[in-house]
């Protein structure tokens, strides 16, 4: 590419660049664009104002907005294999006896159906979806009541609330709508949000955030945890190197599940 790209070209070409690879370190967009990186990181600075790109570590990410909820079987339909992957390798992580919370979401679903059948545990959940598929099991799974939300297939609101303020869990796995370095984990509903926010309050033990690898970058409207608040970070092997290196300097234990594909 030319020298002679003024800034407005640059930036048109940084964002052409994103929306194909979604993150970028500055090095590349350095070598792209043949000018010093100094000057590429005026231009992610220019652009993260904009909010276009989320700034990072030696790079930038795109900045994907999630303003509405999918319904549930369209999400449930996409990176099936890896939520899967996730799913049992969070399992993993129940010992026994525990009390443990699991919120709504395909991933999680995944997860409640890889518990053994004659575990000995008992989960809180407001993941309706996940109760129908597995029908009758051996421990004890504890529904909590609320307000029905269609597009999750799951209950949310005060009479939840109430419930969880009634219990401690050893360990708490909850999955979220997007991820970021800067926003945190974030969901698109409010009521949600509350409930994710009052399990990771309610956990004494060990908080697991559960996301497949197209969950980071994307920003929600409601911000549940950030990932210094946490324990450990289940995610699947399609996440790149980049983003890998950029978890490492976080105070967060990365779990990389290793799909069959």
């Amino acid at each position: 590419m030319s020298k002679t790209l003024i800034p407005a070209q640059r930036r048109e070409r940084i964002q052409e660049y994103l929306a194909l690879h979604r993150i970028v370190p500055s090095s590349e967009l350095s070598r792209l664009l043949n000018v010093s990186e100094a000057t590429v990181r005026r231009d992610l600075e220019w652009l993260e104002k904009e909010g276009v790109v989320e700034r990072t570590h030696g790079g930038a990410v795109l900045s994907q907005r999630m303003r509405m909820e999918p319904q549930y079987m369209q999400r449930a339909a996409r990176y099936v294999e890896e939520k899967r992957a996730i799913g049992l390798q969070a399992v993993s992580f129940i010992e026994e006896g525990d009390i443990v919370f699991i919120n709504s979401g395909t991933t999680t679903t995944q997860m409640i159906k890889q518990i053994p059948r004659d575990a000995n545990i008992t989960v809180f959940t407001n993941n309706i979806q996940a109760a129908l598929e597995v029908g009758e099991v051996g421990y004890e799974l504890i529904l909590l009541g609320g307000d029905f939300q269609p597009t999750s297939n799951s209950v949310a609101g005060r009479f939840a609330i109430e419930i969880l303020n009634q219990v401690y869990a050893d360990k708490a796995f909850v999955s979220v709508d997007g991820i970021s370095l800067r926003h945190g984990c974030t969901v698109p509903s409010s009521v949600e949000a509350e409930l994710i926010r009052k399990m990771l309050e309610r956990t004494q033990g060990v908080r697991t955030i559960l996301v497949d690898h197209s969950k980071w970058g994307v920003v929600s409207n409601f911000e549940v945890t950030r990932l210094d608040q946490v324990h450990r970070l289940i995610t699947d092997d399609g996440l790149d190197r980049h983003t890998r290196e950029m978890l490492a300097d976080l105070p967060v234990e990365v779990v990389i599940a290793n799909v069959q594909r």
